[in-house]
């Protein structure tokens, strides 16, 4: 199944998407609830139920629909970086021998088809396709083989980074963090949709229709499951939280010369059988200004 929080006028809603139609999930047989969270937290069978009820009602034209982030609240969103090796040499790294993990705050995460915002101190804003997978069932713990039981459903994570504030220290957590860099969606495809472990998909992303970056999700050194077993032996993870798998190499600071976005840019990040998340890049003061007249 494919899972979209759009806003169909001033309401935020959950659908269920075929093709170019989705069907209102929200307000079926009781079901009040309007994330991925909501739909996860009732269960399978209540689910497929809620499912088959909202697909025999009339289907709304996705082009009518504007994406919201998948969930209203946002728990823990934990990211890897350096997971793919060609991305590790050309950023200068050592191979790792256990994954760079970091956080996202709120704030630095939007909607697909929301500004992405460069911020006014710095020229250096990047580009990171990534496969993002969301939690479906907590635990502590979890074992390399069960991990996979745990995953609800994969999206697509555009990871931008601010570089120069990235590399102001060993800890990369400014430049990962400013407000709307973080693009999220548009969908949530259920895992039974896709290979275990989303391994063997196509991963990439285009600037202004330039490919950047072009790889495929079995190249990474953590896996799904194994990067589910690691983050578990340190803190417990619970049903709606975000994890991103890192980038394939092709961004933009590693270029010759850099490639970095600016006003005006449309970036978009594609994983294969879940979608394509498509943002244009504003400045800081545009976006002020914008959030100013709202």
């Amino acid at each position: 199944m494919r899972f979209l929080v759009a806003q169909d006028g001033p309401a935020t809603a959950l659908y269920v998407v075929d093709g170019d139609s989705a069907f209102r999930v929200t307000g079926q047989d009781g079901f009040d609830g309007t994330d991925i969270a909501a739909i996860i937290a009732v269960g399978r069978d209540r689910m497929a139920q809620l499912v088959r009820t909202a697909r025999d009602g009339s289907p709304v034209s996705m082009t009518g629909l504007k994406p919201a982030l998948p969930l209203n609240e946002f728990r823990k969103v934990l990211c890897l970086g350096l997971n793919y090796v060609d991305h590790v040499k050309e950023g200068g790294y050592d191979i790792p021998t256990y994954p760079a993990i970091f956080i996202r705050l709120p704030h630095s995460l939007m909607a697909a088809g929301e500004p992405m915002v460069k911020p006014d101190c710095s020229d250096r804003l990047d580009y990171e396709v990534e496969l993002m997978l969301v939690i479906g069932k907590g635990g502590k713990h979890i074992s390399e083989q069960d991990a996979l039981d745990h995953v609800f459903g994969y999206t697509v994570f555009n990871d931008g980074s601010v570089r120069d504030y990235q590399r102001k220290t060993h800890q990369w957590t400014p430049g990962k963090n400013f407000d709307a860099t973080g693009a999220i969606g548009p969908v949530v495809v259920t895992a039974d949709e896709l290979p275990a472990g989303a391994t063997g998909l196509k991963i990439e992303s285009r600037l202004n229709g330039n490919v950047m970056q072009s790889a495929d999700t079995s190249e990474m050194m953590w896996p799904v499951a194994k990067t589910i077993a690691t983050i578990s032996e340190f803190t417990t993870l619970e049903p709606g939280d975000l994890i991103a798998m890192g980038t394939p190499p092709g961004v933009g600071h590693a270029r010759t010369p850099p490639v970095f976005m600016f006003p005006g840019d449309v970036v978009e990040v594609e994983v294969e059988n879940i979608g394509i998340c498509r943002n244009t890049v504003v400045s800081e003061q545009d976006a002020s200004s914008d959030e100013a007249a709202a």
